[in-house]
């Protein structure tokens, strides 16, 4: 009998998961394999949120096997060994693999493909698991990429999406005495400490759970409320894309059929997240590098950094978004563009200070979207408007302009009426320090007149 070894990355799912569906046609058993790689923790993704929601990933994933007759095996190692010493005890003729678009992805790959053919065995990657179009599906005539979204966004709309999978009825995995598996667990193991009180739950289920419910009732006005900041009108799916519990491809799918201007925007942001995919597989430099550089000089202001990462810069808007991220490991799209902004520009500091802060707390945080995402806003990336400056006073006007989203973040502002809660410094000093809320910690005039300088000089 036949086996294949069906590798989880991004893609802890079994509803339309390419890697499992072929690794299941192609052989009589199939070995569902999931390897803690410790290795983690030195490219930033080993942190508290990320890995309880991947832990709760993989007790759904493993639960969705057993019902089916299988089961996840886990193993801990480096992944390459440990799936070689799989593939050797197991007999595998075939492993599968969905394609990543980070340095770290393409490293793995490469070893694998070469010590499984050095074994007699074959590796298949495959496409179209992690985003909806694949990286280099759609690319501008001579070149190996698009560096402006709305051109991309075009081709992408013309690409021919598969159709989404079944999940499998039944998984046959071998029986191979001595061979052990970690509970899932052990997961944990990759980065000790609490993780954010609000933090959502994680797995196929409870992502499927979500989008059926915001599919019903908010999908339809997400257009026009998608920036809405109090009302919270927002999918909150990018956790499950972040870890494949949810397929993009099958999102584009239902949105479209559901049809509408809110869908069509939903499918357009769907389209950004693989935007920012196919930068990184072509520049995988920028994930740490400026995409384009702009002479920066960055301050390094050592208060002004803890005062934004701990929200208390004087800016209440500014200050609901990063204590929304800290409970929650979430943030809202807006805040983070608003967050961004002001960390890179009034405040003139590296953006990549602020992208590692949100990689150590966001539960959706990976390299292409959270790397990519602060370059556009910086001005060192894709963004065709680099020295754009989002004024957090006219933001807190335009998409918050009762204060609902300050107050419900910022407790000692709660008392404060109305749109007065975005500038609670203008109030009597009496009654300011009463709210135990600082004074700004910069002049935003004052900021932006550095910032453009700055970059002129640049």
């Amino acid at each position: 009998m036949s086996t294949s070894i069906a590798v989880f990355t991004s893609d802890l799912r079994l509803r339309d998961n390419p890697v499992l569906h072929a690794a299941l046609r192609s052989s009589d058993r199939v070995v569902p394999l999931f390897v803690v790689d410790r290795r983690l923790a030195k490219t930033g993704f080993a942190v508290p949120n990320r890995v309880a929601f991947l832990a709760d990933a993989l007790a759904d994933l493993d639960a969705g096997l057993r019902e089916r007759g299988g089961r996840l095996m886990v193993v801990k190692g480096d992944p390459v060994a440990e799936i070689r010493r799989v593939a050797e005890r197991t007999d595998a003729d075939e492993v599968h693999l969905a394609g990543g678009v980070s340095a770290y992805a393409d490293r793995r790959e490469a070893r694998l493909l070469e010590a499984l053919e050095a074994d007699g065995r074959r590796l298949r990657v495959h496409g179209a698991v992690v985003t909806a179009v694949e990286p280099g599906e759609v690319v501008p005539a001579g070149k190996d990429h698009f560096a402006v979204f709305t051109p991309y966004f075009r081709a992408w709309q013309r690409a021919e999406l598969r159709t989404p999978l079944a999940a499998p009825r039944a998984v046959r995995v071998p029986e191979v005495p001595g061979l052990r598996s970690e509970p899932v667990s052990a997961v944990t193991s990759l980065a000790p400490g609490s993780p954010s009180p609000g933090l959502p739950e994680g797995g196929e289920r409870a992502g499927r759970r979500r989008f059926l419910a915001w599919r019903r009732s908010g999908l339809r006005q997400y257009a026009d409320r998608l920036d809405d900041l109090a009302g919270d009108a927002t999918s909150r799916l990018s956790p499950y894309l972040h870890f494949g519990c949810l397929s993009p491809v099958e999102l584009v799918h239902r949105a479209k059929e559901a049809g509408g201007p809110g869908a069509d925007a939903f499918v357009r942001q769907l389209a950004w997240r693989d935007f920012h995919h196919q930068v990184l597989a072509a520049r995988p430099d920028a994930a740490h590098t400026d995409y384009r550089a702009r002479g920066d000089r960055w301050r390094a202001n050592d208060a002004e950094i803890a005062a934004w990462k701990a929200g208390r810069t004087g800016y209440p808007l500014v200050d609901a978004g990063m204590r929304q991220l800290r409970h929650e490991g979430w943030m809202h799209n807006r805040a983070r563009l608003l967050v961004a902004s002001f960390l890179t520009k009034t405040l003139y500091v590296d953006w990549r200070i602020g992208a590692r802060h949100f990689l150590d707390l966001l539960v959706d945080g990976d390299m292409a979207n959270n790397q990519l995402n602060w370059q556009w806003v910086a001005g060192t990336g894709t963004d065709t408007r680099p020295n754009r400056v989002l004024n957090p006073l006219a933001q807190a006007r335009r998409f918050d302009p009762d204060g609902a989203y300050v107050r419900r973040w910022v407790p000692e502002l709660a008392g404060v009426p109305g749109a007065r809660v975005h500038t609670p410094w203008r109030l009597p000093e009496a009654e300011r320090d009463l709210l135990d809320y600082p004074d700004p910690i910069v002049d935003l005039d004052a900021g932006l007149a550095r910032f453009r300088q700055a970059r002129h000089r640049g």
